[in-house]
C-alpha cells in the first residue's frame, strides 16, 4: 500500500543521498504484475504502490515511510513494519476522548499519505479488571472488541495470564515431537537431543521474556513436553526426570527461564543493557554493606 510518489518525496526530505534515492526510484519503478481470476490472467499493469515483499529493502522503506506517524497526546504508539498498536490508560471519559482523538490523528495521517488502515483487522482489547470498556471508532468504523489476539507470534488475552500462549506452545511442540517420534527410527541421544533442541524446545521458549507462564499448571504442561521427549531416548525410560536431565546435560525449562532472568540482571548490574534494565529494576536507597535491587 506504500505509494511510490509519497515515499520518494519523504526520502528526499530526510536528506537521503541523491544517488541512493535515484537507485531506490529505479528499483521501484517499472514493475509489472498480472492478476489471475478463474483461470484467466489480466493484462500487465504497472505497480505504483507497495514495496517488494521478502526483500531486505522492503521493510526498511516501509519503516521510513511511517516515521512521521505519531499522536499529539503522547499515548503509547508502537510501530512494527505493517503492525501498529495504540494504547493508553482510560479511567475517565476525558481519557477515552484523548485516545479517540489519537485514533482520529492516525486516520488523518493515513488519508493524507494514501495508505489507509484495514479497519476490519483493527480491534480493541480492554485490559484490567476495572476497565470501563469504552468503545472506539477508526474513522466511521466501530472497532470490534477482542478478548485475545496474536501479536508477533504471541497469543495475548485480555487477562494477560499467558495461558493461551502456553497452550499454543504446547500444542506446537507436541506436534513436532510426534513427527520426530514417527519419522526418526533412531532412539540414540546423539540423534534425538539435537533434534529436540532445534525443533521442539524453541516453541516453548519463544518470546519467553514476555510470555513466561504465570500458573503452575501452565509451567507443568510445558515441562511435560520435555519429560516426554527425554523418555523417548533409549536407556532413559526407567530413570527419573531429574536423572534423565543430568545424563543428557539438560536443564529443566523452569531453570532455563530463571537462568535467563539472572543473566539479564547481571548484565544490568555490570553496566550492560542499562536502558532495558532501568525499566525493570531500581537501586534501593537503604544503606548497607551491599547494594540491594528491587
Amino acid at each position: 500500500m506504500v505509494p511510490h510518489g509519497e515515499l520518494l518525496v519523504k526520502l528526499d526530505k530526510m536528506g537521503i543521498n541523491r544517488k541512493i534515492e535515484r537507485w531506490i526510484r529505479n528499483w521501484l519503478k517499472g514493475r509489472l504484475q498480472q492478476v489471475p481470476l478463474k483461470g484467466e490472467l489480466s493484462g500487465w499493469r504497472e505497480v505504483t504502490t507497495g514495496v517488494p515483499q521478502r526483500s531486505v529493502l522492503g521493510p526498511i522503506l516501509l519503516h521510513l515511510f511511517i516515521t512521521d506517524l505519531s499522536t499529539k497526546s503522547g499515548s503509547v504508539l508502537i510501530k512494527f513494519t505493517d503492525d501498529t498498536k495504540l494504547g493508553g490508560i482510560t479511567n475517565l471519559e476525558k481519557d477515552r476522548d484523548i485516545l479517540q482523538e489519537d485514533l482520529d490523528d492516525l486516520v488523518n495521517w493515513s488519508n493524507s499519505n494514501r495508505m489507509k488502515f484495514n479497519s476490519e483487522k483493527c480491534k480493541v482489547m480492554h485490559l484490567g479488571i476495572n476497565n470501563k470498556n469504552f468503545s472506539y471508532k477508526l474513522g466511521t468504523h466501530q472497532l470490534e472488541v477482542t478478548e485475545e489476539e496474536k501479536d508477533l507470534g504471541v497469543l495475548v488475552d485480555h487477562r494477560m495470564t499467558m495461558s493461551c500462549q502456553c497452550d499454543m506452545a504446547v500444542k506446537k511442540a507436541n506436534a513436532v515431537l510426534g513427527c520426530i517420534r514417527r519419522g526418526i527410527s533412531s532412539r540414540d541421544k546423539e540423534v534425538l537431543v539435537p533434534l529436540y533442541k532445534a525443533l521442539v524446545r524453541p516453541h516453548m521458549e519463544y518470546c519467553v521474556q514476555f510470555c513466561s507462564p504465570m500458573f503452575l499448571r501452565d509451567e507443568f504442561r510445558l515441562e511435560e513436553v520435555q519429560r516426554r521427549a527425554t523418555r523417548m531416548i533409549r536407556g532413559m525410560e526407567d530413570l527419573s526426570y531429574e536423572r534423565r536431565l543430568k545424563e543428557l546435560g539438560l536443564f529443566s525449562l523452569t531453570k532455563r527461564r530463571l537462568r535467563g532472568n539472572m543473566i539479564a540482571l547481571y548484565k544490568y548490574i555490570r553496566g550492560i543493557n542499562t536502558g532495558e534494565g532501568e525499566e525493570l529494576f531500581k537501586l534501593s536507597t537503604n544503606v548497607g554493606h551491599k547494594n540491594k535491587w528491587i
